[in-house]
């Protein structure tokens, strides 16, 4: 297939060149006189450089170089990309990038997707929108699982058709995580003290520097275990897994080849088996890849995998939810 797509790039190409160039010579060559022949064949060269970019476009268009695209989601998973709320954490994946991207390849020519994993997890609007975005996109979607796919990234992965990985790979963490930093012995000790005026009973919920009392934490506590039971109705529905199965695992993480065992993961193998699926599904024999990503400086490029994984192991598999200016947060 590839061969045949090669083949029909490069007679686009040389026919509109051709073309082009022969236009020049009869309009710049034979008809002028012979003052104007060494101009004309200038002219002529040039226009058969324009040719071949126009070709080049054409043959883009009806001869595409992939018919896969490839999106990646790495690091910590935000609305802007940003290192979810703190300060050594590193760059990770803007949501709304990856969704125009997915979009994008959407409307090409690709005709099945490939998303490749790489997330400790992150927030829990901007997971789920990629993960409809993968499962609106108009053909097979595989998701792949590099170093972690985990929570929220779990979460992207239950919106595609499989999901592949490698034996080492970290998958799971299907859980919900709150946290808020206690302050208030702190602020006793530094004869600082909390006054807060608010509208509304839990509208200071969890804020640090006062005592939570038993009404704010079953209300927080309720937060977690609703998005919790969202987490587990979309992984249950999309995976085809049974909840209680789901809620079972504890959001513990395993290994790919554990994963594989228990129905977490579909398949493992490399990217090169990948692409065979990919290819099976498709009914060809090879496909040819194309990777979109946003628009990125070398320096936002460069380590984001390998200090995602960092990030995982270092900083919890999360990134962080604001909720309001109470100082609780939750994470995926």
């Amino acid at each position: 297939m590839s061969s045949v797509r090669s083949a029909g790039r490069i007679t686009v190409v040389a026919a509109v060149a051709g073309a082009v160039a022969l236009a020049g010579i009869v309009l710049f060559w034979w008809l002028p006189d012979s003052t104007v022949e060494l101009a004309g064949i200038v002219l002529t060269l040039g226009l058969a450089v324009v040719g071949v970019r126009v070709g080049g476009s054409i043959a883009d268009s009806v001869f595409p170089g992939y018919d896969v695209a490839e999106v990646a989601v790495e690091g910590p998973i935000t609305r802007d990309g940003g290192g979810g709320g703190l300060p050594s954490s590193p760059r990770g994946t803007g949501a709304d990038e990856v969704v125009s991207e997915i979009e994008r390849a959407d409307a090409s020519n690709a005709e099945a997707l490939i998303v490749r994993l790489n997330t400790p997890g992150g927030q829990v609007v901007p997971s789920e929108d990629i993960r409809l975005a993968a499962a609106e996109f108009d053909g097979p979607t595989i998701a792949y699982a590099t170093d972690v796919c985990a929570s929220g990234g779990y979460w992207i992965a239950s919106g595609c058709d499989e999901l592949w990985a490698r034996e080492a790979s970290i998958v799971g963490s299907i859980g919900v995580v709150g946290s808020r930093v206690n302050a208030s012995e702190l602020a006793d000790k530094l004869g600082l003290s909390y006054e807060g005026f608010t509208a509304g009973e839990y509208k200071d919920a969890g804020v640090p520097l006062k005592e939570m009392d038993d009404d704010e934490r079953a209300y927080l506590q309720g937060l977690i275990d609703d998005s919790y039971a969202h987490f587990v109705e979309r992984v249950s529905e999309g995976r085809g897994l049974d909840p209680e199965f789901v809620r079972e695992t504890e959001a513990r993480v395993y290994l790919g080849s554990d994963a594989v065992e228990n129905g977490l993961v579909d398949e493992l193998g490399t990217r090169e088996a990948v692409e065979e699926r990919v290819a099976d599904r498709l009914g060809r024999e090879d496909v040819a890849v194309e990777e979109f990503e946003p628009s990125r400086s070398l320096v936002e490029r460069m380590g984001t995998g390998a200090r995602g994984v960092a990030y995982a192991f270092g900083a919890g598999l999360a990134g962080l939810v604001d909720r309001g200016s109470s100082g609780f947060r939750f994470r995926l």
